[in-house]
């Protein structure tokens, strides 16, 4: 699937605000010592997330922007799964044990 122009511009500003490198290949979008990160920049791609965060331990997070964070906390709201705005800030912490 073909990266949008939404996509890419979330991606950039949460590399500026996490320090991480944003990963353009397979796996998730940002996997750092601390948390794993997967960009979805409307509700339509959460199910995405769900499948690309599995299997990574430690803290995982969606990170989202600002308009769609009401809509990615009720999605995620009985997982794992931790909701980020793209300037890093945590609004739903990942219960994920640290890894």
């Amino acid at each position: 699937m073909p990266e949008s122009k939404k996509h890419k511009d979330l991606a950039k500003k949460f590399e500026r605000a996490s320090s991480l490198e944003y990963n353009k290949g397979k796996g998730a979008d940002f996997i750092g010592p601390n948390f794993t990160a997967e960009i979805e920049p409307d509700e339509s791609t959460f199910a995405h997330a769900a499948r690309q965060l599995q299997g990574y331990k430690g803290p995982v997070y969606v990170v989202t922007p600002n308009d769609v964070i009401p809509k990615a906390i009720k999605r995620f709201k009985k997982t794992t799964i931790g909701v980020r705005k793209a300037n890093g800030t945590i609004v739903k912490r990942s219960t994920r044990k640290r890894k």
